[in-house]
């Protein structure tokens, strides 16, 4: 049976006293980390968790949390991510749909869950994963697994639930996505057999945990029992000592964060001649930042990498030798790749029927990494999907050599920094306010970010508000990289489809005349 305790227990046998993670001055051998897993699954049993119960954690990666990672499944339970962007709302919302029995959460978010105690009341246990004092009301994590016992590994695996990872939702709430043992094993040793790391890579972990991203990197190090040295935050000067001090390999960065390292000022001052793979997501990369990239890092590999959470996470991957801006290989830069092997792609058209090479529908995807749906959302999970096809929501097509190009984003979603934004979340909370009678929010060009929300907005008769008043209110109910940056006001009714819907793309088109959105 796929479990991912077996990675654990793996890396413990075949690199005991190597070194699995590095985090704010602490290093642990794999030896090490299979002991905390076993005691602080043996703390979860303590505290009541039984099979399939569910245990959150609100916290910035750190080898606890990377512990955390597979302790939980270790106990039996199934782990539940919280993305630490999210506003008190939106985090309340998770815990209380997911039904988490015990919460685990760093000193950032102590007030932010003593304010929502109230309200949760199926959380019986809060653990504070900090290496300080626990706060009032708080279990201290440390001090629990030095007292537990090491506990036997309950044994789940296959098609058992291993995590909801909330997605962002076109209802207006984030949703929680079922990843199974199974699909996230298989997707693990896919993405590892495309992009060729080794027990001798050493991993920067970048990307939050909460996110799929985050999570499939630090599952994949374990798998090969290789070095994770794992950044609480992206922060460009510590991320550039990080890779020259530890002799990082291997870097899964956003074409921001790539950008903004190669542009700092300070970049020459560090040997950046260890790095062998970049795994870059979100969007194409630019031909200028690739090839100063290249020219920076001679050494290292780019791979692009595209997926969604319900989708393994992995769908398709864009290998190195396809980054090419001449010669017989150059005009696949701005496509997504092709599907890793075990992971099909196709193009449906609105009624389900497979379009051909060239023609652009909506990209669906059938593979063993496939989330099985939502959890308590049959409605939802039912619409997802399309005669066993993972609809993504995207629209795209394939070229005549399988080659995937994103051209659209069906759901409209808005992608700023790399961060996926849907506006139907934001609009629910713009509509909350009292002044405002009809809203639409779109992505508008963003020179650092590549979009940024913007809203129009129309007010009821009689009220008046001011943008920032308007920022201000989604600021007190969203996560910051979800709020409006711009408002703009207008009197006339929104264009609307044959079917009433606000055709966003008419509305988007003034800013993106002359521009490519598709990168």
């Amino acid at each position: 049976m796929l479990s991912l305790t077996q990675f654990v227990r793996r890396a413990a046998r075949v690199n005991r006293t190597g070194t699995a993670t590095i985090c704010d001055g602490r290093r642990r051998t794999w030896a090490e980390v299979a002991d905390r897993v076993r005691r602080t699954a043996g703390m979860l049993r303590g505290l009541g968790v039984a099979p399939g119960d569910r245990v959150a954690i609100l916290a910035p990666n750190s080898d606890t949390y990377f512990e955390y990672l597979f302790a939980v499944a270790w106990a039996g339970g199934v782990l539940v991510p919280v993305n630490t962007r999210l506003a008190p709302p939106e985090i309340l919302h998770v815990l209380r749909s997911s039904g988490a029995r015990v919460l685990v959460v760093a000193r950032e978010f102590v007030d932010t869950v003593a304010a929502l105690r109230g309200e949760l009341p199926d959380v019986g246990h809060v653990v504070y994963i900090g290496h300080d004092a626990a706060p009032a009301g708080c279990l201290a994590h440390e001090q629990l697994i030095a007292a537990a016992e090491p506990v036997e590994d309950a044994g789940r695996g296959g098609e058992d639930l291993y995590a909801f990872f909330y997605t962002s939702g076109t209802t207006g709430w984030p949703k929680p996505a079922m990843i199974t043992h199974a699909g996230l094993f298989l997707n693990v040793l896919q993405w590892i057999a495309a992009v060729g790391v080794t027990r001798e890579d050493r991993f920067l972990i970048i990307p939050p945990m909460f996110h799929a991203a985050g999570a499939e990197n630090s599952i994949a190090a374990t798998a090969l029992a290789a070095t994770a040295c794992i950044m609480p935050r992206f922060d460009v000067l510590e991320g550039l000592r990080l890779i020259a001090g530890e002799r990082l390999t291997k870097l899964p960065l956003i074409a921001t964060m790539l950008d903004m390292m190669l542009r700092h000022p300070q970049v020459g001052e560090f040997d950046l001649s260890s790095v062998t793979r970049i795994t870059y997501g979100a969007s194409p990369i630019h031909e200028d930042l690739l090839q100063r990239a290249m020219a920076a890092l001679p050494g290292a590999r780019f791979y692009q990498i595209f997926g969604q959470t319900e989708g393994g996470p992995t769908v398709t991957v864009l290998p190195h030798e396809w980054h090419a801006t001449a010669g017989p290989r150059a005009g696949k830069l701005r496509s997504a790749g092709y599907p890793m092997i075990g992971v099909d792609v196709c193009i449906l058209d609105a009624g389900g029927n497979e379009l051909p090479a060239g023609v652009t529908g909506e990209i669906c995807v059938r593979g063993p990494g496939v989330s099985p749906g939502y959890w308590g959302l049959p409605e939802e999970t039912q619409a997802a999907f399309c005669r066993g096809w993972l609809r993504t929501g995207d629209a795209g097509y394939l070229d005549d050599d399988g080659f995937l190009f994103i051209s659209d984003r069906v759901k409209d979603m808005i992608i700023s920094g790399g961060e996926n934004i849907y506006p139907a979340e934001v609009e629910r909370v713009l509509l909350g306010h009292e002044a405002v009678a009809e809203c639409a929010v779109i992505g508008i060009p963003n020179e650092k970010w590549g979009e940024q929300v913007h809203a129009i907005v129309r007010l009821r008769d009689g009220q008046s508000v001011t943008g920032d008043a308007l920022i201000a209110h989604c600021r007190a109910h969203l996560a910051g990289y979800k709020c409006v940056r711009s408002v703009e006001f207008r009197q006339e009714p929104f264009p609307l489809s044959p079917s009433a819907k606000v055709l966003k793309r008419d509305l988007r088109e003034p800013y993106w005349q002359g521009r490519d959105r598709s990168i």
